[in-house]
């Protein structure tokens, strides 16, 4: 997977505009926004290998609950480069204070529990290249989201934040409301590189417009290969099919699209599940898809 984000920021010059808290021109941090659907594009087989972790789904479920959705950007923090202002994340976290405030504080405290924030490391993380700062229990405090913008705050966090050396491979997932920032890269010639996941309760709003379809479009031949051919433990299968498709039958058009021998009309995931046992050839599944997705438009 490191490899496609190589083709993928060698395509986009490499960098990623508009890096939400940190510095910008010679030193801005490299990014590949919806590098999960992008993935998909250049290489569907490395995208079912990278996603079909259970330890995705075992992590996710704790926190989420059933078919969430994911987002991931890549991030690069270059030799050199600063460090992230101290932050909480999407939902508020991406908020002005004056526009945070409009929500109740109830709303406030309820947001973080609709996303999951997790980082993947794409290289090794020794402590002078900057991985992570996190302020233990944080999260707790209730005005977070508006306190994280003041001085005295960002000022009380860079005192005693802590931070986790990272090996290749490893992953580290916490509570959004959690006060964070990608930490300075004090090496003269390291690129530490992230896929930041992003992963969002079936129930709120996801930060990225991901087209779920066209990734099950593109991966669909391959991963129904290795759906037949015993190269997939159920647990696998289970976890590509909820990070691929759109588990969640709403919103749709319920005057096309009716619940009929249920509660909820057939969802995306359930779809794509129906037709890899069903053997559907790719033609007949990217029929049954494009029916799906014109009965769920007003």
């Amino acid at each position: 997977m490191s490899e496609v984000f190589e083709k993928i920021l060698e395509a986009e010059s490499g960098y990623g505009a508009g890096d939400h808290f940190g510095a910008e021109g010679a030193q801005a941090n490299g990014r590949i926004w919806n590098v999960f659907q992008k993935s998909a594009d250049v290489d569907p087989e490395i995208f079912i290998q990278y996603y079909k972790n259970p330890l995705l789904a075992v992590v996710s479920e704790a926190w989420l609950g059933p078919h969430f959705q994911v987002t991931a950007q890549v991030n690069i923090v270059r030799p050199g480069g600063k460090a992230q202002v101290s932050h909480r994340d999407y939902h508020l976290g991406f908020q002005q204070p004056d526009e945070t405030v409009r929500y109740p504080l109830h709303t406030q405290q309820m947001s973080a529990m609709l996303t999951l924030q997790g980082a993947v490391a794409h290289t090794d993380m020794p402590l002078e290249s900057g991985p992570t700062k996190l302020l233990p229990y944080s999260h707790l405090y209730p005005q977070g989201y508006v306190a994280y913008h003041q001085k005295a705050f960002q000022d009380y966090f860079e005192q005693h934040c802590v931070q986790l050396p990272l090996e290749k491979g490893d992953a580290v997932f916490f509570n959004p409301a959690l006060f964070h920032a990608a930490g300075e890269n004090l090496t003269t010639d390291f690129h530490r590189c992230a896929n930041l996941l992003q992963v969002s309760s079936a129930f709120g709003k996801p930060m990225e417009t991901v087209d779920s379809a066209h990734i099950c479009r593109k991966i669909y031949p391959s991963l129904s290969t290795q759906w037949h051919c015993a190269a997939l433990t159920d647990d696998e299968k289970a976890t590509i099919a909820c990070v691929a498709a759109d588990g969640y039958a709403f919103p749709t058009n319920l005057d096309t699209d009716p619940p009929i021998g249920g509660l909820a009309p057939e969802s995306m995931e359930a779809l794509l599940v129906r037709a890899l046992n069903e053997k559907m050839d790719s033609e007949t599944f990217e029929i049954a898809l494009a029916q799906l997705r014109e009965k769920q438009r007003a």
